[in-house]
């Protein structure tokens, strides 16, 4: 298999205010994000050879690419929309790699775009699985709270104390979506606001579960030989990988509860394309499928980040905070930043690549000297987890 590593670059990204955007439309969420992205690159729609659109909830509207060929305006060119649950936007953005590398296109847009919170659907609907007797009746924080009595139970944490540890990871993110302007939530938080809020399903209160948003985020991409044309700082990706379980693994016989295979054998192979041998020490910032607390720890051990069951020594001890030896969500993640589903993958990447430049909106946000970073997401059922992984120097 041939590596695409250095072939393809970014050169402009955008991101909108997420949130509960009661003012806009699904259209003026996609220009939003749009035109900030061609700005960034110096180009404007008439450059745009193909787009790889990603959105999960929008009804007819956003049947095909309707959504960016109307809002847009974008004429004689393929517009082609994927729907892969929370991994959409992820999905958007290898696709529109993948064909700039393939030759087929020189400049290509990837865009993600959601208007959750007019669909009426609550965080607690969403997520069940597809079993009508097993599945029906447990919701989405349901799942994710079963792998957390898990982790307690098989590396014997005390429940109370296995809550704590969850919960600084709510406190880490929400100091980190603090500082960022464009997130969904500004409210710091202290451990004892998480540990006395209201449970959502325990040992997951209110503190550990991401909300519902609406947002778009949008990429520019081109060939990396082409790419100092349009900026002397463009972001080169260096590799990604994707997997899917064939079926909801919770029925398999032996699984664990607290290891995903997909997101193993996902990292895996972003790793090796990247040439990746120790994520731990080679990547200096990271930004991971948050949607509960507990799946953020899940994928420390999962991604290497962390030894099997030592997550805890590192969440103590603040290497995954900004000033860490691995920031992890340095912009607040799924938890602070918002989750507008098919969007997540874009924005988690506009993070990526503003700190790579060393462009963080604040002085206090930015990372420093980043030279490697990784975006992910993870969704289902069944299980489906997309990485990619980006450098501001090729090789």
């Amino acid at each position: 298999m041939e590596s695409l590593k250095d072939r393809v670059a970014i050169i402009g990204m955008g991101c909108t205010q997420f949130g509960e955007r009661w003012d806009v439309g699904l259209n003026d969420l996609a220009i939003e994000a749009a035109y900030e992205a061609y700005q960034d690159a110096g180009v404007g729609p008439e450059d745009i050879q193909a787009c790889y659109m990603g959105t999960v909830t929008a009804p007819m509207i956003g049947v095909g690419g309707t959504v960016v060929a109307d809002a847009l305006k974008l004429k004689g060119i393929p517009i082609i929309r994927n729907e892969n649950w929370c991994a959409t936007g992820h999905i958007a953005l290898i696709e529109a790699v993948m064909a700039v590398a393939s030759g087929a296109y020189d400049v290509v847009l990837a865009l993600g775009v959601e208007k959750l919170k007019d669909t009426g659907f609550p965080g607690l609907g969403t997520g069940r699985g597809m079993h009508p007797v097993h599945e029906a009746r447990r919701t989405s924080p349901g799942s994710f709270a079963l792998i957390a009595t898990r982790y307690f139970h098989q590396y014997e944490i005390d429940p109370e104390k296995g809550k704590e540890m969850i919960g600084k990871i709510a406190v880490k993110n929400h100091d980190n979506g603090s500082l960022c302007p464009k997130a969904h939530f500004h409210n710091r938080i202290t451990l004892d606001d998480v540990m006395k809020a209201p449970i959502i399903a325990w040992p997951l209160g209110l503190y550990d579960c991401c909300g519902n948003s609406d947002g778009s985020a949008a990429a520019i991409v081109t060939r990396a030989d082409l790419a100092k044309n349009f900026r002397p700082d463009p972001i080169y990706v260096k590799g990604f990988g994707v997997a899917m379980d064939s079926m909801l693994p919770h029925f398999r016989p032996g699984f664990s509860w607290t290891s995903f295979e997909s997101l193993v054998k996902s990292s895996q192979k972003a790793y090796e394309m990247a040439g990746i041998r120790n994520p731990r020490e080679d990547l200096d910032i990271a930004e991971v499928h948050d949607c509960f607390t507990i799946t953020e720890l899940a994928i420390y051990e999962d991604f290497g980040f962390s030894p099997r069951g030592k997550a805890r020594e590192d969440i103590d001890s603040g290497f995954f905070t900004l000033k860490g030896g691995l920031p992890v969500n340095a912009d607040g993640g799924l938890k602070c930043f918002g989750h507008p589903v098919g969007a997540s993958g874009i924005r988690m990447t506009y993070e990526v690549y503003k700190q790579l430049q060393g462009r963080a909106e604040k002085p206090e946000r930015q990372i420093k000297n980043p030279r490697r970073g990784l975006s992910h997401t993870f969704g289902g059922p069944p299980q489906l987890s997309a990485v990619a992984i980006f450098g501001n120097e090729k090789g």
